[in-house]
């Protein structure tokens, strides 16, 4: 099965939230800096944050960023892909 990469992503960071890894409370780095550490376009970050969004894990604050939620929601499986 192939996986969107936003998908793969959404995933990678959801690991890093409920490992600790991300704090709850704590924010996530902006669309550039992320989309500069996986290699892929700030839309492609961008998904894959909204996905984040959608699930409850994370927050966006206009004009100051994306937050982990506290406390986290419980693990819901695999992100979608549509």
């Amino acid at each position: 099965m192939v996986e969107y990469e936003w998908a793969r992503i959404a995933r990678d960071l959801e690991r890093r939230i409920r490992s600790g890894e991300i704090p709850p409370g704590g924010q996530l780095e902006n669309e550039r800096a992320l989309a500069d550490v996986y290699r892929v376009s700030a839309g492609t970050v961008r998904r894959a944050v909204r996905d984040l969004r959608e699930r409850g894990l994370v927050e966006t604050l206009a004009a100051k960023g994306t937050y982990v939620v506290d406390p986290l929601p419980p693990a819901s499986g695999p992100a979608t892909t549509s």
